[in-house]
């Protein structure tokens, strides 16, 4: 496979990410690729995601795709909410190709909370020496340009982080 990325996606120096998510939470993946968009909102990344829908049921093919996209990246960002934990068809999976790989990984909390949440998070990211951040475009971004990956643990920002990004 090839390192290059496909015509249309700049690098700029920013972080090559693919976003994992739940189908029942796309919205919030289009919420952060409207944050990048916005320019009052400080917030970018070099999106490795699908540039449009597989119009196919065939899962090998599917996943054939996916891992293309998840091989360009050096980051992988999981948007975490109610039902993450139990997708394995894709988001789980999308995981282990991210892990194999050895990207960065950052748990996205759609619940809001600035650390791991056990009934939330799919066991699989645990204790790899991930970060943990909530869903708002300030803390995320800081993630993508500051976070390196640890042997083991749990890792999240502590609060004065958020207090210089401008969080209460």
């Amino acid at each position: 496979m090839s390192d290059q990325l496909p015509q249309g996606i700049e690098e700029m120096g920013l972080p090559r990410t693919f976003v994992g998510f739940s189908s029942t939470d796309i919205r919030y993946y289009r919420l952060m690729l409207a944050w990048k968009e916005n320019e009052h909102i400080d917030f970018n990344f070099t999106n490795c995601q699908l540039s449009q829908e597989i119009n196919s049921e065939n899962e090998a093919y599917i996943k054939s795709k996916c891992r293309e996209r998840i091989q360009m990246a050096s980051t992988f960002a999981v948007l975490i909410g109610q039902d993450t934990r139990s997708k394995h068809k894709y988001v789980r999976w999308e995981m282990e190709v991210a892990l194999e790989k050895e990207c960065r990984i950052i748990g996205i909390n759609l619940d809001g909370s600035r650390q791991m949440v056990t009934a939330t998070c799919p066991p699989i990211i645990r204790d790899i020496g991930a970060v943990f951040v909530p869903f708002s475009p300030k803390i995320v971004a800081y993630a993508l340009e500051n976070f390196k990956m640890h042997d083991k643990g749990n890792r999240y920002y502590p609060d004065d982080v958020y207090t210089k990004l401008g969080y209460k």
